[in-house]
């Protein structure tokens, strides 16, 4: 990262967000040109055309997706103390030992897709500050987790898919979206891992006691971060933005990665330019999250599990899509007679 003036630790992440690279509008042009020569009338894959050209936007290349990555990042949250979760913090380890096992859902996704999968325990013996009384982090806390958010993407990939695990998150994902664009707790708050009856009414009130103790900070997005956030979230959005930086496409999953994509947007509304949406999650703040960034998540499954699994059932999808650009034959190579 750049040298910094003043030496806070936020002022690297501030540069880089203010000096993003743009898409690479030739390779765009390039996959145009072919997709008008493929065996289909233009237009008939939908969707699958603008993947492609997404793809080439971020990689300065013709569409092809060779070492996809899930990164997951876990960690825990003092706000689990407020009974905002019917499960224990200890589930979150539980659940890391689960993904090295190979036993969970996002396991078998990356099976089926044959996607690779990395998991990064962040700190779980340690967890952040309880929202409800005091900062999740401080700033050099925040700012650290984020260059190993960055670091993680080291060893090379080209398509990113970023999830998280961490019991009590659907309740900070809710605090930060409340934080970011207002509203009331109620239009954020979902019921997560299975939250009802008290417990649901414990997570709204510590969302709406979080956002009022930190309120007068919240106008910057960084601070929304440190403050609201969790590490695993901080370490997304690090991702995220190396991804950016490295000109690497990203698939973001569920509410809780798009709730750490939402910081960057709001510090600067480009910089989600590189960045899917693979699906939107039954959590209800999630929908509302997807809509403030302006994108159109490309599955609808029900699904509210985490772990990057929309995000990897999308990476299939962008797969295709690129193998469908790369591999299918011209009318001239067909033989195949085009428009009169």
């Amino acid at each position: 990262m750049p040298a910094n003036a003043t030496g806070l630790p936020f002022d690297d992440f501030r540069t880089l967000l203010a000096n993003l690279p743009g898409a690479d509008r030739a390779a765009v042009e390039a996959v145009r040109a072919r997709d008008g020569e493929l065996t289909k009338p233009r237009g008939s894959l939908g969707r699958m055309e603008a993947l492609a050209e997404w793809l080439a936007a971020w990689t300065g290349r013709a569409p092809a997706v060779n070492r996809p990555l899930v990164a997951v990042f876990a960690g825990n949250h003092g706000v689990t103390e407020e009974g905002v979760s019917p499960f224990p913090s200890d589930v979150t380890a539980q659940m890391v030992s689960n993904f090295a096992a190979g036993g969970a859902a996002i396991n078998q996704i990356c099976v089926a897709y044959d996607l690779g999968l990395k998991v990064f325990d962040l700190a779980l013996e340690v967890p952040t500050g309880n929202i409800t009384k005091e900062a999740a982090m401080d700033e050099r806390t925040c700012a650290a987790t984020m260059a190993f958010g960055m670091e993680a993407i080291a060893g090379g990939t080209d398509l990113l898919c970023i999830g998280e695990m961490g019991i009590g998150n659907t309740t900070i994902a809710a605090a930060m979206c409340h934080g970011l664009y207002g509203g009331e707790a109620e239009d954020w708050v979902g019921s997560g891992t299975g939250a009802e009856g008290d417990v649901l009414a414990r997570k709204i009130e510590a969302v709406k006691a979080a956002v009022a103790l930190h309120k007068a900070h919240l106008s910057d997005p960084l601070e929304v971060l440190r403050r609201l956030g969790g590490r695993e979230i901080a370490a997304m959005a690090g991702a995220i933005l190396a991804a950016r930086v490295e000109r690497i496409p990203v698939i973001i999953d569920g509410y809780v990665a798009t709730a750490a994509a939402a910081v960057l947007h709001k510090a600067n509304p480009a910089a989600l330019d590189h960045c899917l949406i693979g699906h939107v999650s039954a959590e209800p703040g999630h929908a509302r999250v997807i809509a403030k960034l302006d994108k159109t998540p490309l599955l609808a499954m029900g699904m509210r599990l985490g772990e990057g699994t929309g995000a990897a059932l999308a990476a299939g999808i962008v797969k295709a899509a690129a193998l469908c650009h790369s591999g299918m034959a011209t009318f001239a190579q067909a033989g195949v007679s085009g428009k009169e």
